[in-house]
């Protein structure tokens, strides 16, 4: 994830506020008020939060990080005002005369040797001719010459690498040197970076953000597979529960019917 820049962070500074945060985020465990990191936000989405919010949490430390930007100006100014000056810029007269030395410096070996090469291989294979013809030894001669100016290019080459190299040495700003105010003045800016910066960044983020929710054990569903089992049937006696009310049977009542003589009608 590309970090936004703050308007008053320089480029060269920017590695040195991730490296506040990322020990931060390492030594979270020591500061109670960062124990949820990691529970509330894991630690990468933290470190994506912060550095999006690089220009609110450096403004926190701009006091002192503007002090550590002078400081560093003043010392880088210093250093090239006792710089010795180019030795090729001093004869040309220029920077231009210098970018020109240093064509010249870099071609003349690489065209001195190819001469070298073309004349050696011509006159010696002239030599080997029966009778040799008479300008087989100018070749070699040549070729001998130029092979020497190949040589002597070579080193002056090396020698203006070398100057190079331990003019720009001098002219570097040490990261870590002992005691001196350009350090004191880094240790200043990290120290305000990380307790008025980025510490406060990260409790904030973390109290803004809700603690996860615990889900709520519901109780399993009831099984819909029936219950397999068996119990006796309740059998009970037929006199049981029942009244003790016997039915009774009496006889009919039959009378014989009333057989008479029948009554003679009046005639």
């Amino acid at each position: 994830m590309r970090m936004n820049v703050a308007p008053h962070l320089l480029t060269e500074d920017r590695a040195e506020f991730e490296r506040v945060l990322d020990d931060a985020l390492r030594n979270a465990h020591a500061h109670p008020d960062l124990a949820e990191a990691g529970t509330r936000l894991s630690t990468t989405q933290l470190r994506a939060m912060a550095l999006n919010a690089t220009a609110l949490i450096t403004t926190a430390a701009a006091t002192e990080y503007d002090h550590f930007v002078k400081v560093r100006e003043q010392i880088r100014e210093q250093v090239r005002a006792t710089a010795a000056p180019d030795p090729a810029e001093t004869r040309t007269g220029g920077p231009d005369g210098a970018g020109v030395v240093a064509v010249v410096t870099v071609l003349a070996p690489l065209l001195a040797g190819t001469a070298a090469v073309i004349f050696l291989l011509v006159g010696a294979v002239l030599k080997m001719l029966d009778p040799a013809p008479a300008f087989a030894d100018a070749l070699l001669t040549a070729g001998l010459f130029f092979g020497s100016v190949a040589a002597a290019g070579l080193l002056w080459a090396g020698a203006s690498l070398l100057v190079t190299a331990l003019r720009n040495s001098a002219t570097e700003v040490p990261a870590e040197a002992p005691d001196d105010e350009l350090t004191r003045a880094r240790a200043a800016w990290r120290a305000a970076l990380l307790e008025r910066g980025v510490l406060p960044f990260l409790r904030d983020a973390l109290a803004a953000t809700p603690p996860p929710s615990v889900p709520k054990q519901t109780p399993p569903p009831a099984s819909r597979i029936p219950k397999i089992g068996y119990s006796g049937p309740d059998f009970s006696s037929p006199n049981e529960g029942a009244s003790d009310i016997r039915p009774t049977y009496s006889s009919p009542d039959f009378t014989s019917p009333d057989f008479g003589s029948p009554e003679r009608q009046p005639e």
